[in-house]
């Protein structure tokens, strides 16, 4: 089957499918300066907050003997995917997506060093039929059990509001939050032991997780065959797309008793492999190893149009999050992650110089203005 793009079409940016950054982030930073301004309200209940972690995945509160950390996030419209392929296959995606929706925020709070402990979850349909869809509703809540099995947490509830005229009908929009304990102390991690010579370690991605989604779907007006059009042999756009989000916590675990600890850490979601820039030190990220890229990411690299530049700064191509530790512990790190089923390689280092990642083998640097949200 001949799956190359038309010659003739025009790049397609992630803006083009409805996200832009340039208008999204400047409401998260007003956001993030309107929220500092409430830290000390925790004061009056004899706790503070810890500063540094202000902008980055989780927020971490202090309350004596150890570090509380918390995050909330959706899925998306990854969704979308398998209520099409649904429709087209028969088969029920919901417990591989129930799966997306806990790594979002399990994956987010690891980066602080914290152990998840609870997890809520937040299902709001677009009506009540939605839940009368028995198989649908038991895979979802099989696959949310199975992957806070996996994380090793409690869920602890949620909410399942039906919000006819806000959630469009027959549509399910799917949040999780999450609440973690960074104890003992020492394993927080919001960057002030990063340094010049520590090692990036970049852990294997299972395809484009749970962001790009919308770029991957305006998509479909370049394939004729639409999520059913093969990326490899036996393999459908659709299905590729569906491949569950990797869990990460098993390796973070793993590595703290292996007796690692990361100086920094970086989920590699919105904003592809710009995420590495997060950290606001004057840095120099240089890579010499990129990961081997996922066959469904390259087909939407190559039929979207998109050179290394673009690619790499919006999906995650291959490395769905980066642990930077020190050089010592860079080749441990990988056998770690390798032991809990996560491919693993040492991929660069921190160097002292202007902030910028530059990613040698693809020919692609990025600088400090790539990236000003933290």
């Amino acid at each position: 089957m001949n799956t190359q793009p038309p010659p003739t079409d025009a790049p397609l940016s992630y803006e083009q499918a409805g996200v832009d950054y340039a208008l999204i982030d400047p409401l998260k930073v007003a956001a993030q300066r309107a929220a500092r301004d409430t830290a000390s309200q925790l004061a009056a209940h004899g706790f503070s907050e810890v500063a540094a972690s202000r902008g980055e995945s989780a927020y971490v509160v202090d309350v004596g003997p150890f570090y509380l950390a918390s995050i909330v996030e959706c899925l998306g419209s990854k969704a979308l995917v398998a209520d099409e392929m649904k429709a087209l296959t028969g088969k029920s995606y919901y417990a591989s997506i129930a799966q997306d929706t806990i790594a979002m925020a399990v994956n987010d709070l690891i980066t602080v060093g914290a152990t998840p402990l609870v997890v809520q979850a937040y299902w709001a349909a677009g009506g009540s039929e939605w839940f009368a869809d028995a198989e649908r509703a038991a895979a979802l809540v099989a696959g949310w059990k199975r992957a806070c099995e996996i994380c090793g947490v409690a869920w602890g509830g949620g909410e399942t509001p039906a919000l006819a005229g806000i959630v469009e009908a027959g549509r399910i929009d799917l949040a999780a939050s999450c609440t973690g304990l960074v104890n003992p102390k020492e394993r927080l991690s919001v960057g002030d032991k990063l340094a010049p010579g520590d090692a990036i370690v970049l852990l294997a991605s299972s395809g484009i997780h749970a962001n790009g989604l919308s770029l991957a779907r305006k998509l479909l007006e370049r394939l004729p065959e639409g999520y059913l059009t093969e990326v490899a042999p036996g393999l459908a756009y659709g299905e590729a797309l569906l491949a569950p989000t990797t869990l990460y916590s098993p390796v973070t675990e793993a590595l703290w008793k292996a007796g690692i600890a990361p100086h920094y850490s970086a989920n590699i979601t919105g904003h592809g492999w710009r995420k590495l820039l997060r950290h606001p030190a004057e840095h120099t990220y240089r890579i010499h190893t990129v990961p081997p890229v996922p066959k469904v990411l390259r087909f939407i690299a190559e039929h979207a149009g998109h050179d290394a530049r673009e690619a790499y700064s919006t999906l995650n191509m291959g490395a769905g999050f980066a642990l930077f530790v020190k050089a010592d512990d860079a080749a441990r790190t990988v056998e770690v992650a390798k032991s809990q089923g996560v491919d693993a390689w040492v991929a660069g280092a921190v160097e002292m110089g202007p902030k910028q990642l530059l990613i040698e083998p693809i020919g692609v640097r990025f600088g400090d203005d790539d990236l000003q949200l933290r």
